[in-house]
């Protein structure tokens, strides 16, 4: 009896270790967010001869546009690989790029600015920390709170 058992054992390790294996991926998996080769793409645009149709044609919309200034275009590139074993499977950030381009009153290209990862570990930022005076609630509380909301709305309609 228990040589059936032994034998059924191996055979179902046998069939399961080889799946495992397979699933095992030496691949890096990577996340992209954004666009994917923006410093290539940024290279391609001319000043003073691309126009916004040129860039919507090869990049396509701005992701985002300035608030003060309409003919500030901001283009993002972003990619994050996991890593190693040794890393414990951590994301790294390999990609951050973003392209900044200015525009005149006619849409031709003035100015670009290309910003990679490097450019940015410059910046210098305060460290100084704002507070959060905003009191947080959890969401039970937030709930209850909706609720008594709503019952004191229905009690001043019904009278």
């Amino acid at each position: 009896m228990s040589v059936i058992k032994r034998k059924h054992i191996s055979l179902l390790f046998s069939i399961i270790i080889p799946f495992f294996l397979y699933n095992c991926s030496f691949n890096v998996k990577k996340d992209n967010h954004g666009l994917t080769s923006l410093n290539a793409r940024g290279q391609i645009l001319e000043l003073k001869k691309s126009n916004k149709n040129d860039v919507i044609k090869l990049i396509g919309k701005p992701h985002t546009k300035s608030i003060e200034n309409e003919n500030k275009w901001i283009y993002f590139e972003r990619r994050v690989e996991k890593g190693r074993f040794h890393q414990l499977g951590k994301n790294i950030l390999t990609e951050n790029n973003v392209l900044e381009l200015n525009f005149d009153k006619y849409g031709v290209l003035v100015k670009k600015n290309i910003i990679n990862i490097d450019d940015m570990n410059k910046i210098k930022t305060f460290a100084r920390q704002t507070e959060n005076n905003v009191k947080q609630q959890s969401a039970i509380a937030g709930f209850l709170s909706s609720v008594k909301q709503k019952m004191y709305n229905k009690k001043k309609r019904s009278d």
